[in-house]
C-alpha cells in the first residue's frame, strides 16, 4: 500500500533528522551506553597493546586526539603539533596559495629566532625547505620534515604519554570499542534493496544517533548457495578498507538467524538512478569528471591493499549526503597475492573486461576497463556495448564487447573520447592504468585537468549536484521483492565456528570516526578540574564491586518501594507542597 510505503519513508527521514536534533538520535540512556570503565578494568589491555607509535597516534582517530591533548600540556610539544597541522594544510593548499603557505611555515616554525620555532627540525630543516620553495612550491616540499618531525615524537614523547591520563582514557574508549555488539546496539527503519543473500535495511547506533545500512544475509540461504566463503571474503575486505571513496564496515555482529555488516549509509542513491531517472539519460561533462575522478581514487585505494575489485557499474555506485561517490557492494572483490593475477569469470555482463571473459587471468586492468565503462554510461546516457533496457543475450554482449569498437556521438569531448579509448583497450597490457604508470597515468590524463587530486582526497573540491535531503532515492518498500523461506538446511557445530570469524563487533577507525563526528567524543572526554584525574581515570581509588544479589533479593526489591528518612524541615516543606496543591 501506498500509505505503508509513506509512512516507512516519514519515519526513516525523522531519523536522518534527528542526527542534528537537539538529542541528536541518541537514545535518552546514550551516556550510560558509553560509560566508561574504572582504569583498574583496562588492565589486562594495558599489558596487551601494541605499543606502536603510528597506529596509537596518528591512525587510530580518538587516539590522536588523545596524544595532541597530551601534547598540549607540554608548550614544546604544542609548537610540534602546529607545525604538524601547518604542514597538512600546506599539502592541500591551492596552487596558487601554496608558496605563500609555505614561507609562513618557515617563517613561523623553522626559524631560530620565532618564539614558537620547532628546533627539532629547524636546523635540518628550515634552510632546506626555503631554498627548494623559491625554485619550486611542490606539495611534497615538508614530507622529509613530517618523517623526522613523527620520529622525534615518537621517542621521548610517545612514553610520557604512555605514562599520563591521557593514555590511559584511550584504554578506556578501546574498552568501549571491545563492547558486544547486538541487535539491540540499533534501532532499524525501513528496508533498502536486497542482495545475493538478504536484504539492506537503514539503522541507527541507539548511542550515537549516526545512520547506518544494514546488510543482512541469511544463515541457511548462504549455506544453501555454499556462500560462506564470498560473505567472509566481503567482511575481511572491508574492514581493511579505510577511504572516503569506499564504504566503511562500521559493525560485524550476528543473530540467531541472520549475519549483519553494518556499512556506510549512503542516502543519495545510485548513479544508475541518477543516470536514467533525473532527466536526459547522462550528466554534464564536470559531473562526469568529477565522479569519475572519485571512483578513481576509491580504485586506486583498493588496489593499494592488493584488492581487485571487478564489478564497476553505475548500480554499485552510491552518492552520500553531500554528493560525493563511494564504492559499494566488495562481495566479488579478491585479494591479489604479490606477483600472481586472479582467474574467474565474475562480474556483471556488459562491464566485464575481455580478458574476464576469456577466463584468462588478470589483475587490476579489469577494474580500469570497468572505469572506461562508466565514463562512457555517463556521457552518453547507455553503456558501451548494450543499449539502456536492449533485450540481448548474454553471448551477444560478450562478442561484441569481445570484437566490437565502442561508438562515440556529439555528446563526447576530445578528452571524453580519448579517455574512454584508452581505458577500454582490448589489450590488459596497453589499457590506461595498467601501464608502468599506474594510476598515475590515469590522473594524469587531459580528462582530469581540471582537478587537483589532493583536494579531492582531503573531501575540499565540492560536487555540483547535491541530493535532496528529504527524498528517499530507492524503491517503495512493497516494490523490493522478499526471499522465500529457506527450507531443508541445519545449522551444526562448523557453522558456528564460521559465525565466529564474521561476528567480530566494532571495526576500530570507522567505530572511533562515529564517536568524533557525533560529539560523543567530546561531551564524554572530561578530566578534573585544572588537568587532574576523573575518579574513573583514579587507580588508587579502586572501587568496591558490589556482591552480586539473588533472584529472590531481586524480585522482593521491585515490590518494595525505596523509603527516603528525610529532615523534618524539608518533610514540612513538602507536606505544605502537597497542602497547597490539595487546596
Amino acid at each position: 500500500m501506498e500509505l505503508e510505503n509513506i509512512v516507512a519513508n516519514t519515519v526513516l527521514l525523522k531519523a536522518r533528522e534527528g542526527e542534528g536534533g537537539k538529542r541528536k538520535g541518541r537514545s535518552k540512556k546514550w551516556r550510560e551506553m558509553l560509560r566508561f570503565p574504572h582504569i583498574s578494568q583496562c588492565i589486562e589491555l594495558k599489558n596487551s597493546i601494541e605499543r606502536d607509535y603510528f597506529s596509537l597516534c596518528e591512525e587510530q582517530p580518538i587516539g590522536r586526539e588523545l596524544f595532541r591533548l597530551f601534547c598540549k600540556t607540554r608548550p614544546e610539544l604544542s609548537c610540534c603539533i602546529r607545525l604538524l597541522d601547518a604542514m597538512e594544510n600546506y599539502e592541500v593548499m591551492p596552487n596558487e596559495k601554496r608558496k605563500n603557505c609555505g614561507e609562513k611555515i618557515i617563517q613561523q616554525f623553522l626559524n631560530k629566532q620565532s618564539l614558537e620555532c620547532v628546533p627539532e627540525v629547524a636546523d635540518s630543516y628550515g634552510q632546506k625547505c626555503g631554498q627548494t620553495l623559491q625554485i619550486s612550491p611542490c606539495r611534497d616540499l615538508f614530507s622529509d620534515c613530517q618523517k623526522a618531525l613523527h620520529e622525534h615524537l615518537s621517542g621521548e614523547p610517545f612514553s610520557a604519554y604512555q605514562a599520563s591520563m591521557y593514555f590511559d582514557r584511550f584504554l578506556q574508549w578501546k574498552m568501549l570499542e571491545r563492547q558486544p555488539v547486538t541487535k539491540h546496539t540499533f534501532r532499524q527503519y525501513r528496508i533498502l534493496g536486497k542482495g545475493g543473500f538478504g536484504e539492506v535495511w537503514a539503522c541507527q547506533v541507539r548511542a550515537t544517533g549516526k545512520m547506518y545500512a544494514c546488510k543482512q544475509m541469511e544463515k541457511k540461504r548462504i549455506k544453501k548457495r555454499k556462500g560462506e566463503s564470498m560473505a567472509l571474503n566481503e567482511k575481511q575486505i572491508l574492514e581493511r578498507v579505510n577511504s572516503r571513496f569506499v564504504v566503511s564496515l562500521a559493525y560485524a555482529y550476528e543473530t540467531k538467524d541472520l549475519l549483519c555488516l553494518v556499512v556506510t549509509i549512503m542516502n543519495g542513491g545510485d548513479l544508475k538512478f541518477h543516470i536514467y531517472n533525473m532527466g536526459t539519460p547522462g550528466f554534464d561533462r564536470d559531473r562526469v569528471q568529477f565522479y569519475a575522478a572519485e571512483v578513481c581514487c576509491g580504485l586506486e585505494h583498493l588496489h593499494m591493499q592488493s584488492i581487485v575489485y571487478r564489478d564497476l557499474k553505475p548500480e554499485n555506485i552510491l552518492l552520500d549526503d553531500n554528493g560525493h561517490i563511494r564504492i559499494s557492494d566488495l562481495g566479488l572483490a579478491v585479494k591479489q597475492r604479490k606477483g600472481e593475477k586472479v582467474r574467474g569469470r565474475v562480474g556483471t555482463v556488459g562491464y566485464m573486461a575481455p580478458e574476464v571473459i576469456s577466463n584468462e587471468r588478470y589483475g587490476v586492468s579489469a577494474d580500469w576497463w570497468g572505469l572506461g565503462c562508466l565514463i562512457y554510461e555517463m556521457t552518453a546516457g547507455r553503456s558501451p556495448f548494450r543499449a539502456h533496457q536492449e533485450h540481448v543475450r548474454r553471448e551477444e554482449v560478450e562478442r561484441r564487447v569481445q570484437q566490437l569498437r565502442e561508438e562515440y556521438n556529439n555528446k563526447f569531448t576530445e578528452d571524453t573520447q580519448s579517455i574512454c579509448r584508452m581505458l577500454l583497450a582490448k589489450d590488459p597490457e596497453q589499457r590506461l592504468g595498467s601501464r608502468s604508470d599506474g594510476v598515475m597515468g590515469v590522473k594524469a590524463h587531459p580528462f582530469f585537468r581540471s582537478i587537483d587530486f589532493k583536494r579531492l582526497e582531503a573531501g575540499i573540491l565540492k560536487p555540483s549536484f547535491v541530493p535532496d535531503p528529504r527524498a528517499v532515492y530507492c524503491k517503495d518498500v512493497l516494490d523490493i521483492d522478499q526471499f522465500s523461506t529457506v527450507k531443508g538446511v541445519n545449522l551444526d557445530q562448523i557453522d558456528s565456528n564460521f559465525y565466529a570469524q564474521f561476528s567480530t563487533g566494532c571495526i576500530t577507525i570507522p567505530w572511533q570516526n562515529e564517536m568524533i563526528e557525533t560529539e560523543c567524543f567530546k561531551e564524554v572526554n572530561v578530566f578534573g578540574p585544572d588537568g587532574t584525574r576523573p575518579p574513573d581515570l583514579d587507580w588508587k581509588n579502586v572501587p568496591e564491586v558490589a556482591p552480586r544479589r539473588s533472584l529472590l533479593d531481586r524480585l522482593f526489591k521491585r515490590q518494595q518501594p525505596e523509603v527516603t528518612t528525610m529532615p523534618y524541615s524539608r518533610m514540612s516543606s513538602s507536606t505544605n507542597s502537597v497542602d497547597s496543591l490539595i487546596n
